[in-house]
């Protein structure tokens, strides 16, 4: 008979007996069962999207010359660029024609606010849905994505094109074997060719097994004198490299020649169509997250000159990438995110330009199982903070992994064995979700 308020059954008395005889206490085993009691459990999220492409716009991007025009307010306000209505009635700035007539694809949050006018403290904010910490560097959500799934079809589950764009957009606390896999050059370049990707001159296939095989020998021998991240990460790297040079379809996945011209044209043969052209083509085949920049938008002085010779490239590559999505019954299972650190300032300076403002600018989402045609949050009149519906990074965080099956708060574990949630006090935001 059980008396009230006893803790431990017989069934557990015994198990204590059995974990005491190899050299486990009594407190150790309360502590462990305290452990398992406040360990979290997850539902299970079925995965809408199967991929990422994060479009990356470095250096702030004016809200209000692209995606949060502001026709009505004074023109040391809204500044010199106009502004046209969308296929769903919307309002966006002039410079995105083609994005105008496809608006209906995609959706813009324009209440995304954060308080970090720094550009690498706001870059950290965007790549990882946390504020910047003194103690800790968080992973990525390209690194998150590649612990949680790994890679597929001998591909890296995470590259960067062409580098990665910043340090925060690394594997932060997580092991380096996570970090993502850099082009190291640019696709529109002439004659681009992705680094490490091929055979040295002379290297036949049988020797090249030979080398391998050599190199997992001396691999093992150093796993097992150091069990550091560095020896780990460089095992993980070397087999992915080998992979990928073994692959005829991972080799193919890098290779733009393989693409139709005309599709290329209408990509743009400039740094941001062939960059999305490259994305998509790596989604394609299995990469599971692409991160590109595009542009530098840091806009102090000539604002006007500055987007009407930026933008263009961006809307047509944009555009083309979502349609291109589209036809290939691939935009569904696809999300694609365009971000940047922050926005602009409500007000045009004394040199025609726009300074740091991180308390109201726009995100575009669109396809992996996002509401296409739809405006979530609203700024003010002078685009100068939210007036409804405010986004913080978390919150577009863990939507984004939300789609992906991802629980936002799973903890991950940090060195010291501490364990850090993907996000933190992050939202979902329900309304955008088809």
């Amino acid at each position: 008979m059980r008396c009230p308020g006893n803790l431990l059954s017989r069934r557990d008395f015994l198990t204590v007996g059995a974990v005491g005889g190899l050299g486990l206490t009594l407190a150790n085993f309360l502590e462990l069962r305290q452990a398992q009691a406040d360990q979290k459990h997850y539902d299970f999220i079925e995965a809408k999207a199967d991929s990422v492409i994060h479009v990356f716009l470095p250096g702030g991007i004016a809200h209000q010359e692209s995606f949060d025009p502001k026709p009505y307010s004074p023109i040391e306000y809204r500044g010199e660029i106009g502004s046209i209505k969308t296929n769903t009635g919307e309002v966006v700035s002039e410079t995105i024609p083609q994005l105008a007539k496809i608006a209906d694809r995609y959706a813009i949050i324009r209440s995304m606010t954060h308080g970090e006018a720094a550009h690498e403290r706001g870059t950290h904010n965007m790549f990882t849905g946390y504020k910047p910490s003194p103690a800790l560097l968080y992973p990525c959500f390209g690194s998150v994505i590649s612990h949680e799934y790994g890679p597929r079809k001998n591909l890296p589950p995470y590259v960067c094109i062409p580098n990665q764009p910043n340090v925060y957009a690394g594997s932060g606390y997580l092991s380096s074997s996570f970090a993502p896999f850099s082009l190291g050059a640019d696709p529109a370049s002439g004659g681009f060719k992705v680094r490490d990707l091929s055979l040295p001159g002379g290297v036949a296939d049988e020797r090249f097994a030979r080398r391998r095989s050599a190199l997992e020998a001396v691999n093992y021998y150093f796993a097992q004198r150091d069990k550091s991240d560095n020896v780990a990460a460089m095992n993980t790297f070397y087999e992915g490299a080998y992979s990928m040079i073994s692959s005829p379809q991972a080799r193919e996945a890098f290779d733009l020649e393989k693409e139709d011209p005309k599709l290329r044209d209408r990509y743009g043969r400039n740094q941001a169509g062939q960059r999305m052209l490259m994305a998509r083509r790596l989604v394609e085949a299995g990469v599971r997250m692409v991160t590109l920049t595009y542009g530098g938008w840091d806009m102090h002085s000539g604002i006007t000159p500055g987007m009407r010779s930026q933008m263009p490239a961006l809307d047509q590559a944009l555009a083309t990438l979502l349609l291109d999505l589209e036809e290939r019954g691939s935009l569904k299972r696809t999300l694609v995110m365009v971000s940047s650190e922050f926005g602009r300032t409500p007000k045009i300076n004394q040199t025609a330009g726009r300074d740091h403002w991180p308390k109201v600018f726009s995100v575009l989402l669109a396809g992996g199982g996002i509401k296409g045609g739809m405006v979530y949050g609203m700024s003010d009149a002078t685009a100068s903070e939210p007036e409804a519906d405010p986004v913080s990074p978390g919150d577009l965080a863990t939507t984004m992994y939300y789609q992906l099956g991802i629980i936002a708060d799973k903890e991950l574990m940090a060195p010291g064995d501490r364990p850090i949630e993907i996000v933190d006090g992050g939202q979902l935001i329900k309304p955008l979700i088809g």
